[in-house]
């Protein structure tokens, strides 16, 4: 048998509920009686039923997150911090994978495997926001993600534009005028891509550089490929910028390997920004400046939310908005080589 909450409260000498407010972390324990149960909790290895705890509640401990590729490093490193949020309120990530594919996002949104999760936590790509607004699933949803949606769900995401306008001012004070930016897409205007090269044109502009709209790349997707794909599409045009914003980290590491491959010198001949701080940013050959989203807070106001739906202690919908930072490593941090046309 396993060792109860009555246990405990008499190896401690107190009440089942002065235990229970222990193990629940209830504030209104003091520092002495909270010591005296802990004790007694760690002697006899008691360890809380969490199961039967959610069941009283109605629930099943178990919360989803839904993104759209696991082959991306970016959404493994957010996953893991999200089942590390959860675990701090009890609760398991059941992880799920749309793919990236509109009819696995409805199929998700709308409600598959309700009956076992409590919320759901998603990252969409193509969802729309009548989509959501049609969305008839009591459980709670919180978006991850920069699309923008006008939808009554928490919704968790950096600011794309601001951020994006970091990374190119960043490029700018070293003195870099011609910047590509690789990554764009074609569609919706709401998409992270489309918020990303907005920052690109308006930073620019603020800095008094005419956005040239020949230095944007569209890529096809989000992946190393792309990247290498376009940077040897934009070279192979006879246009050379001498710095790249590439939409992420893995775009970015594919157009590095290009302009490698042709002998351009990074930083010296051209510098490279990404975005996302994906571990292989720190690692290879030459590492790679990039904005870095706070992940960790991402996770935790994402599972917070969820949370506080479930405990009815949110009303208003809330649109929240983690912190980023850039970081410089060697891919613009070198010294450049003067001379005419440089930059």
């Amino acid at each position: 048998m396993g060792v109860s909450l009555k246990d405990v409260a008499q190896r401690a000498g107190v009440s089942i509920k002065t235990v229970s407010n222990v193990v629940n972390n209830y504030q209104h324990v003091t520092p002495k009686m909270r010591a005296k149960v802990q004790q007694a909790i760690d002697e006899l290895g008691y360890r809380p039923n969490l199961t039967a705890r959610h069941l009283r509640k109605g629930r099943t401990g178990i919360i989803a997150l839904a993104v759209p590729e696991f082959g991306n490093p970016y959404f493994a490193e957010l996953a893991g911090a999200v089942v590390d949020a959860a675990a701090r309120h009890d609760y398991t990530v059941l992880v799920d994978h749309t793919a990236g594919l509109r009819e696995k996002e409805l199929l998700v949104s709308q409600g598959f495997r309700s009956h076992v999760i409590d919320g759901l936590i998603l990252s969409p790509i193509h969802l729309e926001t009548e989509d959501l607004m049609a969305r008839t699933e009591t459980a709670p949803l919180v978006l991850l993600g920069e699309r923008e949606y006008e939808a009554p769900y928490d919704h968790i995401a950096i600011d794309n534009v601001a951020a994006a306008r970091t990374a190119v001012r960043h490029l700018v004070e070293q003195g870099h005028r011609r910047i590509a930016f690789v990554g764009s897409r074609t569609g919706r205007e709401r998409q992270p891509a489309h918020l990303r090269l907005r920052g690109w044109r308006e930073e620019l502009a603020a800095s008094g550089i005419e956005p040239d709209e020949s230095l944007v790349v569209v890529t096809d997707g989000y992946g190393r490929e792309d990247g290498a794909a376009a940077m040897a599409a934009l070279l192979d045009r006879g246009v050379r910028p001498t710095a790249v914003f590439a939409y992420n980290d893995l775009i970015a590491v594919g157009a590095m390997r290009t302009a490698t491959e042709r002998g351009l010198g990074i930083p010296g001949d051209i510098a490279f920004v990404g975005f996302d701080d994906i571990e292989e940013s720190s690692y290879g050959a030459t590492t790679l400046t990039t904005i870095a989203p706070d992940k960790e807070a991402i996770a935790r106001l994402a599972v917070d939310s969820l949370v506080e739906r479930l405990s009815g202690q949110a009303v208003e919908p809330r649109r929240r908005r983690p912190g980023y930072r850039l970081v410089v490593r060697e891919s613009t941090s070198a010294e450049r080589p003067a001379g005419p046309g440089s930059r």
